[in-house]
Order: structure tokens, then sequence, then C-alpha cells
């Protein structure tokens, strides 16, 4: 069973087809752009944009999550994300906060987020969980072995696949245990969260294990640096192409949403792909 076929919809969104997120980052030192949408008016016409190209849910995160990054206090994380979660929202965008407080969680959906998108899986937090379960949210489930500050530093495993699926189904589990609907959780594998560049193709090669355990699952692999060190060491806003290869291969097996940072071009090679693979199924 694919994850499209494991739940209707997430989210109030169809997953009759796949998903695009487009990521918005209002951090001055975000691993991708390097701090572009850091004022509160770029991330907003960001989010706009990236609707009008094609994302069914844009991503707001106020804490960059990258390999060293420094913690940033619930207060200042408000302070970049609520304008732009209150603006997009109020423009009919649907928004997910990508966030592990659970004080920003909470400002957040007061703002009009429909989604709760945290690294930590509700662990980062103790009040989290029981947030979301009161609140009713959906929320997205992530893997990341250890934290930001130590994540990348010696990542092991002696079974990647099995490991990261053992945990998130054990989180789906809690969640749902807590009152979070069944329909309301969607799985992330974390590529690039504790994981070295072989961990990361085995998840990979390996999501429909995952896509298995019968939850819509989300995988980001836009502009990570496992595509930098396949690609020749190409910068993060050079690695497009490589990024829209890796997110078609995850749909391919199974990812029912990808999150990306180039919206219009992944769009654009998802609906050739959708149209070429819908192609297959007639002639079968």
């Amino acid at each position: 069973m694919g994850s499209a076929e494991a739940a209707k919809t997430f989210a109030g969104l169809s997953l009759s087809r796949p998903l695009i997120m487009g990521i918005v980052n209002v951090t001055p030192d975000s691993f991708s752009d390097g701090g572009d949408r850091y004022q509160s008016e770029a991330a907003i016409a960001a989010g706009l944009s990236q609707h009008a190209a094609g994302a069914d849910l844009v991503d707001i995160g106020g804490e960059s999550t990258r390999p060293n990054a420094e913690p940033v206090s619930s207060e200042e994380e408000q302070r970049r994300v609520l304008p732009a979660v209150r603006a997009l929202s109020e423009a009919g965008v649907p928004v997910s906060i990508d966030t592990r407080h659970a004080e920003t969680m909470a400002a957040a959906l007061d703002a009009g987020a429909r989604v709760v998108n945290d690294v930590t899986a509700l662990t980062g937090d103790p009040k989290s969980l029981a947030l979301v379960a009161a609140r009713r949210a959906p929320v997205i489930l992530m893997h990341m072995q250890g934290t930001p500050q130590t994540m990348q530093r010696a990542p092991h495993y002696s079974d990647v696949v099995s490991e990261v699926g053992t945990y998130l189904l054990a989180r789906a589990q809690a969640c749902e245990a807590a009152g979070v609907a069944r329909h309301d959780i969607c799985l992330d594998p974390g590529i690039g969260f504790g994981k070295a560049i072989d961990h990361n193709l085995a998840l990979l090669a390996g999501l429909e294990q995952l896509a298995d355990l019968g939850y819509p699952l989300l995988v980001g692999v836009s502009r990570k640096a496992f595509i930098g060190r396949l690609a020749g060491g190409a910068e993060p806003k050079a690695r497009a192409p490589g990024s829209i290869a890796a997110a078609l291969a995850c749909i391919g097996k199974g990812a029912a949403i990808v999150r990306v940072h180039d919206v219009a071009e992944t769009a654009q090679a998802l609906a050739v792909w959708s149209a070429i693979e819908s192609a297959v199924l007639e002639s079968q």
C-alpha cells in the first residue's frame, strides 16, 4: 500500500495526486538561501509566489535546523514567522508552521496555520504533543538522529530504513494514543538530519517500506548537501536539477508530498512525469 492509498486527505488536501510543499525560511542563516526571505515582506511575497506557482502548502520556519545551527527562542521565532503565517493564511494559502516549540505552534495555529511540521516529531517540547492533540492539528513527524548541533558528527545505523521506520511508527502511534486522528498524521524520514550520504541514499531507495507504514509520506530532499556531493559540489542554489530528480524518484516510490524550494520548476517536472505515468498505466 503506497502512501497516497493510506489516506484520502491530509490537512484537508486531497492525496489523489502528489502534493508540493513550498519552503519559506524566515531566518538570517538558512543553508539554502542565505537569508533572502528574512524580512516579513519578502517571506510573504515568496509564499504568495510559491502558491501561485503550484505549491499546495507553504511551510514557514523561523529557526534554522541546518547542521550546527544555533537554537532560537520561541519568542524570536514567533516574531519572525507570525506576520507571514497570518498574511498568507488570510490570503487563502494553506500554511504549515515548521517549529519544535509548543508556544510557536499555538501562536501559528491561532494566526491561521493549518499544519504543524516538527523536526523532533513532537519530542522536542514536552507540551507539543498535548497541544497538537487538543487543537486537532494535522502534524508532520520527522526523524532526526541527535540535534541540529550534533546530528552530522557521526551518524550511525545498523539498518537505517528499518530504524527510521520503527521510530516514525512509534511516534505516530504515540500521537494516536494522545488523541491525534490517524488521518492527521504524516511521516518524514528526515533526509540529511543525522544521516550520512549512504544513509540518505538507502532511505530514498527504501521509501516504499516507509510508505507501507500506512501514513502519508513527506520527503524533503531539496538542495540538501548530499545532492551537492553527488553533483560535483554544486552550491545550494545551483542544486535545483538534482533536487527535482530526487523529488520525482521519491514520488515514484510512494511519497505523497515533496518539500521543495524551487516550486515552479518542480511543478512543471511533476506535471510531465504524471502525464507519462498516466499514459503508461493506460497502455497496460
